[in-house]
């Protein structure tokens, strides 16, 4: 049997999903996450097949967690889920190395395809994704590109920290590093974005999809 990391931020969510996914018989949801740390932690200690991820996460993005989650578990699968239907997300996505990208809207069907398609090595994006990333590969060179693409994935995670509210102080122990190190990071960040107070990161951030509104 498949065994799966399951990560929302919404309980109610994951006990539908699991109990929806056991129920076929092919997979096991061996742990659970609420964020994208817990899922980078969790995915190191159980090692699962598969690794079934909301985009929008506490902490840590998903297209973040997945990454780190691909670089910790080179086997795992990672399948994105997510309530956008938009080229930029699933192409981020799959950047990181995921192998799937559902929309929250989808029949369960559409669910279960995506994790067979995954265990099996094949990619599976939802039919009302799929267009989209196809119609991206025929933008003119030069077209609109997220800022977002010219941060490390550690400034990512920093930016994200402080538009969530965490003070840098705060922000050290959540990533094992120094208070003067995080003030390195949000100074690119900001040199970067070109954004030189923290509402306005914040209002960035919320813009770019790294936070919820």
């Amino acid at each position: 049997m498949t065994s799966v990391l399951l990560v929302d931020d919404h309980k109610i969510f994951r006990e539908g999903i699991r109990e929806l996914i056991e129920k076929s018989g092919e997979f096991h949801v061996v742990a659970e996450a609420s964020d994208g740390r817990e899922a980078v932690e969790l995915a190191a200690l159980h090692r699962p097949d598969l690794a079934l991820i909301d985009i929008w996460l506490p902490k840590l993005s998903g297209i973040d967690a997945a990454g780190q989650i691909r670089q910790a578990v080179p086997r795992c699968k990672v399948v994105m889920m997510s309530q956008h239907e938009t080229a930029s997300y699933v192409e981020a996505a799959l950047r990181e190395g995921a192998r799937g990208y559902v929309v929250k809207t989808a029949a369960f069907t559409d669910l279960t395809a995506a994790l067979r398609a995954a265990v099996d090595g094949k990619c599976y994006l939802s039919p009302e994704v799929a267009s989209l990333v196809v119609d991206s590969f025929h933008r003119p060179s030069g077209e609109y590109a997220s800022p977002l693409q010219s941060l490390t994935g550690r400034e990512r995670e920093v930016l994200q920290l402080i538009a969530e509210g965490y003070s840098s102080k705060e922000v050290a122990g959540h990533l094992s590093v120094s208070i003067r190190t995080v003030e390195a990071h949000r100074a690119s960040v900001m040199g970067k974005l070109d954004i030189h107070k923290v509402a306005g990161l914040v209002r960035f951030a919320i813009r770019e999809g790294v936070i919820a509104a």
